[in-house]
């Protein structure tokens, strides 16, 4: 009778998040080292939407869906690392059962929305070298906006089956969770009830969201660089690989960390291994993206000054 009390999901009413490490000496190094990332995240990507959003000669399609992939890599940021400072302050790091399942939804809500953006993010490249006179017609306002919003629909839906389908599972005793958030795979750890249909959801979701972005991105790029090669002049080519490389850069971590951490058996096991390179996807990716964006493109270079300019009449 007292666990129908505690609601019927279980009788463990919070959870205390393990962390990154339990050594003492590397907890104020690495409080500063992620307050840091953290901060510029948040700056980096704030920035990226602001400057977007005021500059009239980024109003375009590609710009339009960078923005998107700033605002998800915010959240994502915001969703999993004030949390996770705490656990370099605090002797405990408790977390409700309902503040753990509100931050596994967010968390997957913006993991699952990355993999397609960058999707989205490649099938515009894509137009945009290989078919550039048709580009305004092909990438409208329209579709650019339906491909957003299709982008949040997914994700959406697969987050909410996932959590929705911890709330099945009962959890007894165990109450520390291997991790530095509520992560799935380490919550289904802790579970004393039978989470069958859960980890055969995380296989096929995994295996769809990693596979179709994947896929998506690979034809793209393997028409692009068909394209490019078809390019005479060196000059052509190499304006063509450089709009493409900062992308490439983002997919290439994104993916890489994500696939190792889901669709290895193994780290199941190891699941310190396994923290390391959820580091990447959920800390390091979001603060990254921003970088890799400004840096090497000329567009963005030319609004900031554009803005700091106007700023100083202001």
């Amino acid at each position: 009778p007292e666990t129908m009390a505690a609601g019927n999901h279980s009788t463990v009413t919070e959870f205390i998040l393990a962390g990154l490490t339990e050594q003492p000496e590397l907890q104020l190094p690495l409080l500063l080292l992620f307050l840091g990332i953290y901060v510029v995240t948040v700056v980096g990507n704030l920035g990226m939407i602001i400057l977007i959003g005021l500059s009239f000669h980024l109003h375009t399609p590609m710009y339009y869906l960078l923005s998107s992939l700033s605002f998800i890599d915010l959240c994502q940021s915001t969703v999993i690392t004030p949390k996770m400072l705490v656990n370099f302050v605090a002797q405990k790091n408790t977390i409700s059962y309902p503040e753990c399942m509100t931050q596994l939804y967010f968390f997957l809500v913006f993991a699952i929305a990355e993999c397609y953006m960058l999707a989205a993010m490649a099938y515009d490249r894509y137009v945009a070298i290989c078919s550039p006179l048709l580009y305004n017609v092909i990438m409208s306002h329209k579709v650019c906006f339906s491909l957003i919003v299709g982008v949040y629909t997914i994700s959406t839906v697969c987050a909410s089956a996932h959590t929705g389908c911890m709330f099945r599972i009962y959890f007894c005793k165990l109450n520390v969770i291997n991790h530095y958030f509520c992560d799935l795979i380490s919550i289904l750890k802790l579970s004393c009830s039978s989470t069958y249909a859960n980890e055969l959801l995380i296989l096929i979701f995994s295996g769809i969201n990693i596979l179709t972005p994947s896929l998506a991105i690979l034809i793209s790029y393997t028409l692009i660089i068909a394209s490019i090669l078809r390019i005479r002049s060196t000059q052509g080519r190499t304006k063509a690989f450089s709009t493409c490389s900062s992308h490439i850069s983002a997919v290439a971590v994104f993916f890489g960390s994500a696939a190792f951490m889901y669709l290895n058996p193994s780290s199941l096991s190891s699941m310190d291994q396994g923290k390391v390179s959820s580091v990447f996807y959920t800390v390091v990716v979001p603060m990254l993206n921003p970088l890799i964006y400004s840096l090497r493109n000329k567009d963005v270079h030319i609004a900031l000054k554009k803005m700091l300019e106007r700023g100083k009449f202001l």
